[in-house]
């Protein structure tokens, strides 16, 4: 297979980590090592060290909304960047956010002439009700994420409830499901790893270890885990709880558990970058609890399996899909009396603990590997509709503004590198 040259667009990556960082590196390593051309496009942030990946990392402005949407936000109308990327010809743009990033990448389309595709990760109408107040202003929002994406060529969420939600927000086209995959590989680690992580931690061998990983938002269902605990311990259950990562409202979260008198039972751990280290996490624990009802596609849960644990969901969310009940995972309802009751039964088979576990790993498990191989296979199936001209054209009002920018924008670049050539000619 020839040489394709591949533009992956986000608004976070390393340092930045989130689940979508994530899939847009290993989008990356993989398209790389499969001789790929392949170039990331992500908001400048403070101390980012690109020179750790073989592949092309490009930099734009970026604006500090931390405070507000909690990372940087890209500045998408750069006439320098989009220079430096037209030079590339790529022949597919890769966006992986509905918002800036489509932004930029719809004017370097425009400017380039490729398909654009775009995944649909998170349930961005959450994002908007906490980032913005006011229904005008989160309409507004929706209507402006739900143009950037009827925009794109062809779009994709990584699973059938990640594209009912962008249907809630008003999209109507269509769409197919094209589930991310776990950078971990099938198995456990070194047993001496997981005895060196874990130390720190009072984690007798005879009591079960419950564990949570990611964003330590509410909105992930941790007020559900810390009051099913408080009605375990209140019965007079032995347990631990284990808290790997950081987020908004870690502080909250880990004052909560305080006030409930949980401090000799549960901790937190600040978030592992190096992989093997979440894997000895994952080893150690006898159930993943996973009660989110905002993750569209539940990664975590991929993980988990991957070291044969076995998770507990709530019943219908996006993370329990391609999961049975008793059989790959455990459903809960979503409060804290379900998963507290659900706890207090499976403390008394381990066995099945185990026994799920082990066919998660069988089932539910998916590489990265095979994720962006099904990806690949399918970006060459765009390309060529797209030079065959199988697409509809792009009538949607904004598209002529997109397009009049990139014209304004190559013009300013041009008329910059103008006056550059000749300061230097005569100064």
């Amino acid at each position: 297979m020839a040489e394709r040259s591949i533009c992956l667009v986000n608004d976070s990556f390393p340092p930045v980590i989130d689940g979508v960082s994530n899939a847009v590196v290993n989008y990356a390593s993989i398209l790389h090592a499969r001789g790929d051309h392949v170039s990331v496009v992500t908001p400048a942030v403070p101390d980012a060290d690109d020179s750790q990946f073989p592949f092309e990392v490009v930099r734009y402005p970026s604006i500090d909304l931390t405070r507000l949407v909690g990372y940087r936000a890209g500045y998408p109308f750069s006439a320098q960047t989009l220079d430096r990327l037209e030079q590339e010809r790529f022949d597919l743009i890769h966006c992986h956010c509905p918002i800036t990033s489509a932004m930029l990448s719809r004017s370097l389309r425009e400017q380039i002439g490729a398909p654009l595709v775009l995944t649909y990760h998170t349930k961005f109408d959450i994002d908007i009700a906490n980032a913005v107040r006011g229904k005008l202003l989160q309409d507004e929002a929706k209507r402006v994420i739900v143009d950037n994406i009827s925009a794109c060529d062809e779009v994709w969420t990584v699973s059938h409830g990640a594209g009912k939600n962008l249907e809630s927000l008003g999209y109507e086209g269509a769409w197919r499901v094209m589930p991310n995959g776990v950078d971990f590989p099938k198995g456990r680690v070194d047993d001496a790893l997981i005895a060196e992580v874990t130390k720190p931690y009072d984690l007798p061998q005879d009591v079960p270890v419950f564990l949570f990983v990611g964003r330590m938002m509410w909105y992930k269902g941790l007020r559900i885990i810390l009051d099913a605990l408080a009605q375990l311990k209140k019965a007079g259950q032995d347990f631990r709880m284990m808290f790997v990562g950081s987020g908004g409202d870690r502080d909250e979260v880990i004052a909560c558990s305080h006030e409930l008198g949980l401090d000799d039972c549960v901790f937190f751990d600040a978030p592992k970058y190096d992989r093997n280290v979440i894997r000895a996490w994952y080893c150690r624990a006898d159930l993943f609890l996973f009660p989110s009802t905002f993750d569209t596609n539940g990664l975590v849960v991929r993980e988990a399996a991957a070291c044969a644990l076995g998770s507990v969901l709530v019943r219908e969310s996006c993370a329990a899909e391609d999961v049975e009940d008793g059989v790959s995972g455990f459903f809960i309802d979503e409060n804290a009396a379900s998963l507290a009751g659900k706890l207090t039964e499976l403390l008394r088979a381990p066995e099945q603990m185990r026994r799920v576990g082990q066919t998660a790993q069988d089932r539910i498990y998916i590489s990265w590997e095979d994720s962006v191989a099904n990806a690949a296979a399918r970006y060459e199936t765009v390309i060529a509709q797209y030079r065959d001209g199988n697409y509809p054209a792009h009538t949607r009002p904004s598209d002529s503004a997109y397009r009049a920018l990139a014209s304004y924008l190559a013009a300013v670049n041009r008329l910059h590198g103008h006056v550059e050539t000749l300061l230097d000619r005569f100064l």
